[in-house]
């Protein structure tokens, strides 16, 4: 087995269990709601924290922006023995019913041939697709926080600023009910390297509805970030 090129952890450093997220500021946000929570990584900003949630030990890694970036860190994370990864994120609503605030369970990914996943796969496009058991367990928890739920596909984007106006309406009109980033990239590596894989996303902004175009910090989510957060550490637990 190839040893971690990126982050700097031991066999042991990292728990089974881990969230997966973006955000530095997320990842240690995360942390403070572990117990005993250690700093077990910082080279490269891919920070990786260790600790307990209820008795069970978690992890949290920051993948960075993008299927590279991420691509890298769920390889190592793999390697170092994680066996379920959930990522805590944010998403774009496609459609006015998926607004700021609400948080999306994703159901499947779709994704543009290529990229990253078309070096893992070649000419193969690969079903995108989250472990069904701990997807059930995401969205029970969600429903427990009071937070507005949806439930669907989101199209994982790998180019924030290339989109052209007509995106969201192209992308709504093919049943995506959210963009982001890396979870096509999650699922289709859990695939490859037989690992379960789900997502929660917290909608940060939203394509369609006037003046909710900007995308808000993780200051400006807090409230809504901390009952993703525990809903997410709660299901990943159990799974």
């Amino acid at each position: 087995m190839p040893e971690p090129q990126h982050i700097k952890a031991k066999l042991g450093d990292v728990a089974e269990r881990v969230v997966v997220v973006g955000d530095p500021a997320r990842a240690e946000f995360l942390a403070n709601m572990l117990e005993d929570a250690k700093l077990v990584n910082s080279n490269r900003g891919f920070y990786v924290y260790t600790g307990e949630y209820k008795g069970t030990r978690v992890s949290v890694a920051v993948h960075g922006v993008g299927a590279a970036s991420s691509a890298i860190v769920f390889e190592e994370l793999k390697m170092l023995g994680a066996k379920v990864m959930v990522r805590l994120g944010t998403c774009g609503g496609l459609t006015e019913e998926v607004d700021v605030g609400h948080v999306v369970v994703v159901t499947g990914a779709g994704y543009n041939p290529g990229g990253t996943i078309g070096q893992y796969f070649g000419a193969v496009n690969p079903p995108a697709s989250p472990d069904p058991r701990l997807t059930v367990l995401l969205e029970e928890e969600a429903r427990k926080t009071g937070l507005d739920v949806h439930a669907g596909p989101v199209f994982s984007s790998d180019a924030f600023y290339a989109e052209d106006p007509g995106f969201a309406r192209r992308m709504a009109k093919l049943g995506f009910i959210a963009v982001e980033m890396e979870a096509a990239t999650l699922f289709a590596i859990a695939q490859l390297r037989s690992f379960r894989a789900g997502a929660l996303l917290v909608v940060s902004d939203n394509l369609v509805i006037p003046g909710k175009e900007m995308l808000l910090g993780h200051e400006e989510l807090k409230e809504y970030m901390e009952k993703a957060a525990r809903a997410v550490l709660e299901a990943i637990v159990k799974a």
